[in-house]
């Protein structure tokens, strides 16, 4: 019965963090480093909120500038432990549990991605921020980019990585759908579940079987944004290009012989590239959007 979860899991780090090329020595590394850390147990910098519903569990560092960080499906704020140190010097850092992860603990059987959107804008109310920058990571950029569509003046500018529109094969590689689906089906099928399988089936079913973003809603973006992805990510190059080409004031930036694992594998040039991003007025350039 436990199966389900470790399995999970699994998944999670082997295709959301060390995907294709990656190696499994440097994803055990990073669990280490990741269980080594403050980050996501920090009672300084640590509090928890009461928004719609549940506690959320966010930590803040730094000062300047709001910058928000959004982890991916089963993740937590630990899984930044290379972005809060590098961006504190600057912003004032918020990185919270999702709803349903880590700290912030959600017993109803619902979650979605939009539920997820409207959970980090109740933050920022509740943390008196009337904006802020905002950073996304798979699931997390997803969030992003549902943040700027579902509430626009929360967010100043946008980078997400790994994000997709929808769970189908056209956005995501074939394998990567058919080593998740065996477990989404034991799961879906399972009666009497735990509170931790109920736990781990919602963020299974949440992998599976959403989202579902509209182009004409990522039309509505008007803030500039930075669309990110690895050439060997998970989320294939073309739905990658097209999040880019249909967000009015977006940059692409496609790493090379990289994964899903972006924050990770080239830490250093993704924190430069996103600060950089932050700190540059954007620059339009007029015409179609070919990216090529």
């Amino acid at each position: 019965m436990r199966k389900i979860i470790f399995a999970f899991t699994a998944v999670f780090y082997c295709l959301g963090l060390f995907a294709q090329n990656e190696m499994d020595s440097l994803a055990m590394q990073f669990q280490s480093m990741m269980q080594g850390t403050t980050y996501g147990k920090n009672k300084e910098a640590g509090k928890y909120y009461n928004i719609r519903g549940f506690k959320m569990y966010a930590e803040t560092y730094g000062n300047g500038q709001p910058l928000l960080i959004i982890h991916g499906n089963g993740g937590s704020i630990n899984n930044f432990l290379f972005q809060i140190p590098y961006f504190l010097k600057k912003y004032k850092v918020i990185v919270a549990d999702s709803r349903a992860q880590g700290n912030s603990k959600d017993e109803a059987d619902s979650l979605s991605y939009e539920m997820m959107a409207d959970d980090y804008a109740a933050l920022l109310d509740q943390m008196k921020i009337e904006s802020a920058f905002v950073i996304g990571w798979s699931d997390g950029g997803i969030n992003g980019l549902l943040l700027a569509i579902r509430h626009p003046g929360k967010v100043k500018k946008l980078a997400v990585t790994g994000a997709n529109l929808w769970p189908d094969t056209t956005a995501v590689f074939n394998d990567v759908e058919q080593l998740v689906l065996p477990d989404y089906n034991s799961a879906k099928n399972m009666t009497n579940k735990t509170p931790q399988q109920k736990a781990g089936w919602k963020l299974l079913r949440l992998l599976v079987e959403e989202p579902h973003i509209l182009l004409t809603d990522l039309q509505k973006i008007s803030i500039p944004t930075l669309v990110i992805g690895g050439d060997h990510d998970v989320i294939k190059p073309e739905h990658t290009v097209l999040i880019a080409q249909n967000i009015p004031n977006s940059y692409l930036w496609i790493l090379p012989n990289s994964g899903h694992s972006t924050p990770i594998i080239y830490k250093d040039e993704f924190n430069k590239k996103i600060d950089d991003f932050f700190s540059t007025p954007f620059r339009k350039i007029e015409g179609p959007k070919r990216f090529f």
